[in-house]
């Protein structure tokens, strides 16, 4: 099923969407917000998968579903962790600052705790007080919903708790990056809020897409109306997300209604950096990924980071091009 939370009131409200996602029916008497039915998955899924059997085979009319209507599936939530599950693009951003990447980052995830109470709607801008040093940059990714997760789970029964997939615009500040990460504790201002898709779907509406914990289809990315990034996130992702939650859950269980990431979709070309869409490759889910790129081949970047009226556009197509999780549509303006 397709699940997804208009706006109205500070956790939305639920609504379930029929596959095609244009129509749709509340999930009132059911679970009211997306927060409540993942609190209560085993007593409510049931419910919410047969009334959106009903909105499919047309027993329940539903109404139009308008995606500039809705929040992101959980206006806020209890926790946000991004992994790194592309080590290409890690190995690429070492790269361009001459550094070595250690060996472990093959065998031990990276993983950072984002801020998760104010998630941006997926056609809202990106507000920021200015553009110029801040390095504004989107991050293409997955995202995955789960249920409440033991601690010590391990990765493959991990996958078992995932509820929800969704895509991500994961919102970076390159220009702010440096300094934080100087400091040895990580991230804050440098990772602004994030939005997140119009829907998200239970695992079994990916069908054959859908294994071994990774999602085989291509995330599309536009910048400013062109297409920047085409690559497969089933290739080339070195954690599926069944290691990224059990990675999460190892020292302390995880509510249910956490959302873990996949970090930048990146895909390599013939065992070297990507390409851009129009020189025959599949591009890029971030700038910083292309200028890393360039720094490598040329010595420095020429493609600027995102700025005031700029805008960025993520979305995921099935095989017969019909869009998944509906589209994240946003601009970047001053605040």
């Amino acid at each position: 099923m397709k699940l997804a939370s208009l706006k109205g009131g500070r956790d939305g409200q639920l609504v379930i969407v029929n596959t095609n996602l244009t129509k749709m029916t509340s999930a009132q008497g059911i679970a009211s917000t997306m927060q409540y039915a993942l609190d209560n998955w085993d007593s409510v899924s049931e419910q919410l998968a047969h009334r959106f059997a009903q909105l499919e085979n047309g027993e329940i009319d539903g109404e139009a579903f308008v995606q500039e209507d809705c929040h992101s599936p959980l206006p806020r939530a209890f926790q946000w962790a991004d992994g790194s599950a592309y080590v290409n693009h890690v190995e690429l951003v070492r790269k361009a600052r001459n550094a070595e990447m250690p060996a472990s980052f093959w065998t031990d995830p990276l993983m950072y705790q984002g801020g998760s109470d104010s998630f941006l709607g997926p056609r809202d801008n990106i507000v920021m007080p200015q553009d110029d040093g801040f390095g504004i940059d989107f991050e293409a990714e997955i995202a995955v919903v789960t249920g409440d997760v033991p601690m010590g789970v391990g990765a493959e029964e991990a996958l078992d708790y995932i509820r929800l997939i969704m895509i991500v615009n994961d919102v970076s500040l390159r220009g702010l990056i440096p300094g934080e990460l100087a400091k040895g504790f990580g991230f804050f201002q440098s990772k602004p809020s994030s939005a997140f898709s119009p829907v998200c779907v239970t695992p079994e509406m990916l069908g054959d897409a859908w294994q071994g914990g990774k999602l085989q289809l291509p995330l599309v990315s536009h910048l400013n109306g062109e297409v920047f990034g085409q690559p497969d996130a089933g290739i080339d992702m070195t954690f599926h997300f069944g290691q990224l939650i059990a990675h999460a859950a190892k020292t302390r269980p995880l509510a249910a209604g956490t959302i873990i990431g996949s970090g930048t979709v990146s895909n390599k070309l013939d065992g070297g950096p990507g390409k851009p869409v129009k020189d025959g490759g599949v591009g890029y889910s971030c700038i910083a990924e292309i200028r890393m790129i360039e720094t490598i081949q040329n010595g420095q970047p020429t493609t600027p980071f995102m700025k005031f009226g700029d805008s960025v556009a993520i979305e995921m197509f099935d095989s017969q091009g019909q869009s998944i999780f509906g589209q994240i549509a946003q601009q970047v303006v001053k605040q």
